[in-house]
């Protein structure tokens, strides 16, 4: 972080900090969300095209077992539920908003720490230029109630056992790389 002004998101920068120090190998990856932070030009709005934060949610259901995932409308993929920050710094909470409007979910609460980050090229999509997402990726458990409802920006909505989706060829590399870190600390939580 620069040191003549300070972060204009001080808890995000701490939170940064905090995954760099749980997560040494992705310290590359971190400096590039430090640097975005840092800009001058606002990047939580979706107007600077040169790249903006957005929030995802791994959700996951009470047992620990299996992750709600959207088959994007746009994108036409199974993803974790996410979107754009629109102004709001507090990440986390925009993380928990994306996943009660795409899910419907009730009782879900938003782990405090960060996840997961991941940076990725977004295409071209009416008229709006390509760009780069910085996505801040967190982890939110559901409640005992996992009905859910399919929204307008999906086509369905599934639970899906993680170690199918940590292993399965076909989902997001960032998605299995996200279950498999879900499952490893279940595991270290367990050992």
């Amino acid at each position: 972080m620069s040191a003549s002004r300070p972060s204009r998101a001080p808890a995000l920068a701490a939170a940064f900090a905090d995954y760099a120090a749980r997560h040494p190998d992705e310290h590359a990856t971190v400096a590039e969300f430090v640097v975005l932070l840092d800009d001058p030009l606002d990047p939580f709005v979706r107007e600077r095209l040169a790249g903006h934060f957005t929030a995802s949610a791994l959700v996951v259901s009470a047992d620990g077992r299996r992750t709600l995932l959207t088959h994007h409308r746009k994108l036409g993929l199974w993803l974790q539920p996410g979107g754009h920050a629109d102004g709001d710094t507090d990440l986390a909470r925009v993380a928990l908003r994306e996943t009660e409007e795409e899910t419907g979910l009730q009782g879900v609460r938003v782990l405090p720490a960060i996840f997961d980050l991941d940076r990725h090229w977004i295409p071209e999509h009416k008229g709006v230029a390509a760009h780069w997402h910085y996505d801040v990726r967190y982890l939110v458990r559901a409640g005992a109630d996992e009905r859910f409802t399919v929204s307008a920006e999906s086509h369905a909505l599934e639970w899906r056992p993680l170690a199918d989706v940590a292993t399965g060829p076909d989902y997001d590399a960032s998605l299995r790389r996200m279950a498999r870190k879900c499952l490893d600390g279940q595991a270290s939580a367990a050992g």
